[in-house]
């Protein structure tokens, strides 16, 4: 994130000592930092050593196998109907990867007393359905529909919900972080007047009373798709205080605003996250072209570098049939694609839309698996055959 944060209790100077209130034991500082010791970092006050582990082992999770001979064309699935029951990992479903790409739904229909930590992986989190509040070393988190949770690398935490009645999440792991667009940002890193949200649009983890507790303690790391469990003999949220630019937060999809213009404007415009191998958008609400002759549907492209996935979360989506809550379209990189018949006709003289939407754009082919296989759409790709 763009700004320093500070919660809890830090000592006024860093790498000093810092005493516990029995003036004898001190407070185990730990850097938490990105790019070796040139990036962003946070420094975390721990009451017990965080280096410590009883007992590891791995352990078996099969959230899809890939789709070896799956044909290169354009696909429409539907994730609503591949749910498997679980907590926030054991229910998760793979439908789309590549080396620094994962992309999963979860339908959470139970709690997990175990704490989780992607060590290999930055995770955008969206909550399609479901409130709570997310936990970890920084703290408390409240989260509620349509809320992105930005989870950085290496973080520990729980997914409490308030139930575990309907409930959907909507993953996306990438091996680089998700980042602010340089272009939003000025150059001491503060959002742009022009950018689609604000610094007061971004919430970040309220303090908790650490967890002064020893015993045992069930990690869970996940590197890729091998999985190890740690135990621990030290409760992990034992963190007093931390200050710095590394930690977790939530933005809401409704607070995203858009941009229109004249004619239509390409998916760019509508940014919200970079990293590395892809990029974020999203389509919210918004007044369409204002030129007396525009057509609000977007053209046909051939976008030759990217793979094109939309996941649809509400509204009605203007250039595309069938689609329904929980759908993915996936237009590969190389063959063009745009609105299906009949819709850039039907699009002209239209004056706004509603619909909401996130669209990623890889860098790199995305694996298709099975999953995909079991759900998706029959003879999708021939739907813009006119009659």
């Amino acid at each position: 994130m763009p700004f320093y944060v500070k919660v809890g209790n830090v000592p006024p100077k860093r790498h000093t000592t810092f005493f516990k209130e029995d003036g004898e034991s001190l407070y185990r500082e730990e850097l938490f930092s990105t790019k070796g010791f040139s990036g962003i970092y946070s420094n975390k006050y721990h009451i017990f050593t965080p280096t410590q582990v009883k007992n590891i082992g791995e352990i078996s999770q099969d959230h899809s196998s890939e789709w070896p001979d799956a044909p290169l064309q354009y696909y429409h699935f539907f994730t609503e109907k591949k749910k498997t029951r679980g907590d926030i990992l054991s229910s998760r479903n793979e439908f789309l990867k590549n080396d620094n790409c994962v992309i999963s739904t979860a339908n959470v229909t139970e709690d997990a007393d175990y704490f989780f930590r992607n060590s290999y992986a930055h995770e955008l989190i969206f909550v399609h359905h479901g409130e709570g509040e997310f936990l970890s070393e920084y703290g408390r988190l409240p989260f509620e529909p349509w809320d992105y949770i930005l989870v950085p690398k290496g973080t520990t935490y729980q997914l409490k919900f308030k139930n575990y009645d309907n409930n959907k999440l909507f993953i996306v792991e990438s091996s680089s972080p998700f980042e602010i667009p340089r272009h939003f940002r000025n150059e001491y890193g503060q959002l742009t007047e022009d950018a689609p949200y604000y610094e007061r649009d971004f919430h970040i983890p309220q303090f908790m009373e650490p967890i002064d507790k020893q015993g045992e303690f069930e990690l869970i790391l996940k590197l890729k798709d091998k999985y190890f469990k740690y135990l621990l003999p030290n409760h992990p949220f034992d963190v007093v205080g931390w200050d710095g630019f590394l930690y977790p937060y939530t933005f809401n999809l409704r607070e995203y605003a858009p941009k229109v213009g004249k004619i239509h404007l390409p998916p760019p415009v509508h940014l919200m996250f970079t990293t590395q191998s892809f990029v974020v958008c999203n389509f919210v609400p918004r007044l369409f072209d204002f030129h007396p002759d525009s057509i609000p549907s977007p053209y046909y492209h051939s976008n030759v570098d990217s793979d094109e996935v939309l996941y649809y979360v509400h509204g009605d989506f203007m250039s595309r049939k069938g689609v329904e809550e929980g759908s993915i379209t996936l237009h590969p990189m190389g063959i063009p694609h745009g609105p299906q018949p009949g819709k850039t006709e039907a699009s002209i003289g239209v004056k706004e839309t509603d619909e909401y939407a996130i669209m990623i754009d890889t860098f790199q082919p995305l694996q298709v698996t099975n999953n995909v296989k079991d759900t998706m759409v029959e003879n999708y790709s021939q739907s813009w055959l006119e009659e």
